[in-house]
């Protein structure tokens, strides 16, 4: 019995609307093909949600391309480096490999150096101090990326915490319009209801395509990272066999 009255402000509500769009029609009033702002529709969508949304949207951006500029060192093409240090390791000139790769200034690089200084231990040693390093560098890559994947997912909710936001103010208008409810009324819970879905919608797959972009270069850097690590070890076994 609760549901009743409401169905039939509903009603109403849409009898309304359907008359306010008529008589704009037939008066000439309705502006056919008006095109909207970006700057409108922010307003419409409510600066509690499309603020958050717009901060997001900036952070994401951000981490992106600082974290695709530091995977772009890690990744480059370091062969020529390889070749020169596997040279000097094998020609036991050690203290000048050990510059090289201070002056290389890279992932690979810093996990080499590490093996270089551990040089006369037992060879499972130097193998973990070089995935010791690995690991540091790896994580180092990964800083920030967890708020990527945070804001892929937080923002499409907060969009869709504004239009559960919006349709409430459309419900209380309705209840509180009476007689003299129009399209006006119920406009603006309507665009904030369908704005901030769509603007929470736009951020998250940002922020996912982002992360993920991010997550696959860092995984060809490990890929990387252990190849060029298992040939620094082949080369300490030689002498041994």
């Amino acid at each position: 019995m609760i549901g009743i009255p409401l169905l039939l402000q509903v009603q109403e509500a849409a009898h309304v609307v359907q008359d306010t769009v008529g008589t704009a029609v037939a008066n000439g009033t309705a502006e056919v093909g008006k095109e909207i702002s970006l700057w409108e529709l922010t307003k419409a969508g409510g600066w509690a949600i499309m603020g958050p949304l717009a901060l997001m949207s900036i952070i994401a951006i951000y981490i992106f391309i600082e974290r695709f500029m530091a995977t772009q060192k890690a990744i480059k093409d370091e062969s020529a480096f390889m070749n020169d240090l596997m040279d000097l390791v094998h020609d036991a000139k050690i203290d000048a490999a050990k510059d090289l790769c201070n002056r290389q200034e890279s992932p690979l690089s810093k996990m080499l150096e590490k093996g270089l200084s551990r040089l006369g231990r037992p060879l499972p040693d130097v193998n973990q101090a070089i995935e010791n390093v690995g690991k540091l560098e790896v994580s180092k890559l990964e800083k920030n990326v967890a708020a990527l994947a945070t804001i892929s997912g937080s923002a499409p909710m907060i969009g869709f915490l504004g239009t559960v936001v919006g349709m409430v103010r459309v419900f209380f208008d309705m209840a509180n319009g009476g007689n003299s409810l129009d399209i006006g009324m119920l406009s603006d819970g309507m665009y904030q209801a369908m704005v901030t879905t769509i603007a929470g919608l736009i951020v998250g797959i940002i922020g996912y395509i982002a992360y993920n972009i991010i997550v696959a270069r860092i995984e060809k850097v490990v890929f990387i990272l252990e190849a060029r690590a298992t040939e620094f070890m082949d080369l300490l076994h030689e002498p041994a066999s």
